[in-house]
């Protein structure tokens, strides 16, 4: 059939500025005045936004002790496998001689420790983390079972390998009885992490819930009694638990371990004075590990404290390991 006139006139679009591309439009007109001015407008926009925060991170302060060589005693007693389970305390007395303002936030920093490894960050269970099957153990290996064939819980090398040195910080107020430093022990972790990622399972008692299944090798108690306390802090649900999960990239690693509760002498902060890291030591002498406080504001930059700002006595490096 022969087409016509007509029949390709109603397949035309319709003659208005949208469907025939003809809608006004503006192009930019570029010159060399106005490309420099930008530029220059930009570049005091960006030094001004670092000059305050290098003033902002001029007021921040933070401290980091290494506590493995000062623990030494502690790493030697670990070596014989019979101590494995025995408890080793150092204390690290410092100085502060400036007030640390604001909010406080104390980390524990790891060299050597490649969270990064392939097989390792595979080693876990998602199903089991959000409280779907306790029993789901497939790619834990070889920490996915005991030797009686008991799933473990939680399973895998991340979780066996959890950092489990209990920090805890002293300060000596007018040099009288030395007074414990209220941290938090909950609010450290991502959102989607406590929220998302990590369930418990879905039961009244949390211990019952976890029945059939045994703790990580090398765990000194199950998950269900990691913050009995805290029920919202508690099994996988435990934030020390959640930030360890969270691999990190590089073999030297920071993180977060406490929170300061700023309540009673510290609602300002830490203030300047004599203070003691009192650690119960879990690691070897192989692994090198730091304690560090850092005090943040709005820019959440941070600086190293100077020495005069923060000094560690002649005693901490010689302090008495207090062996079981």
């Amino acid at each position: 059939m022969k087409r016509t006139s007509k029949d390709s006139q109603c397949k035309l679009p319709d003659n208005t500025a949208l469907k025939q591309q003809q809608l006004p439009a503006y192009q930019l007109q570029l010159s060399a005045t106005g490309v420099l001015s930008g530029f220059f407008a930009t570049g005091v926009f960006c030094l001004g936004v670092g000059i305050i925060l290098i003033l902002s991170a001029k007021s921040i302060k933070e401290i980091e002790i290494k506590y493995t060589e000062i623990c030494g005693n502690c790493a030697k007693l670990r070596e014989d496998a019979t101590n494995f389970d025995k408890e080793c305390t150092c204390s690290i007395p410092f100085y502060l001689s400036e007030t640390m303002q604001g909010n406080v936030y104390m980390y524990y920093k790891l060299y050597g420790f490649y969270q990064n490894l392939y097989r390792y960050i595979l080693s876990r269970s998602n199903s089991q983390l959000v409280g779907t099957d306790l029993k789901d153990v497939g790619n834990c290996a070889p920490f996915s079972k005991s030797h009686d064939g008991t799933p473990i819980a939680p399973c895998g090398a991340i979780a066996n390998s959890i950092f489990n040195d209990t920090i805890i910080l002293s300060y000596n107020l007018n040099s009288s009885i030395p007074i414990k430093v209220p941290m938090l022990r909950s609010g450290i972790t991502w959102w989607t992490d406590k929220y998302v990622k990590f369930q418990n399972p879905s039961s009244i008692n949390l211990s019952s819930a976890f029945a059939g299944t045994t703790k990580p090798p090398s765990w000194a108690k199950p998950v269900y009694e990691l913050d009995e306390e805290d029920p919202g802090n508690n099994g996988f649900l435990n934030d020390d638990f959640i930030v360890w999960m969270r691999t990190a990239a590089f073999p030297t690693f920071k993180k977060l371990y406490r929170r300061l509760n700023r309540i009673q002498y510290f609602t300002e902060g830490l203030p300047a004075g004599n203070y003691s890291f009192n650690i119960t030591y879990t690691g070897d002498q192989k692994s090198s590990r730091d304690v560090a406080m850092e005090a943040r504001d709005w820019s959440d930059t941070r600086k190293a404290l100077s020495s005069k700002e923060c000094k560690q006595p002649l005693e901490a490096e010689k302090s008495k390991n207090i062996l079981p």
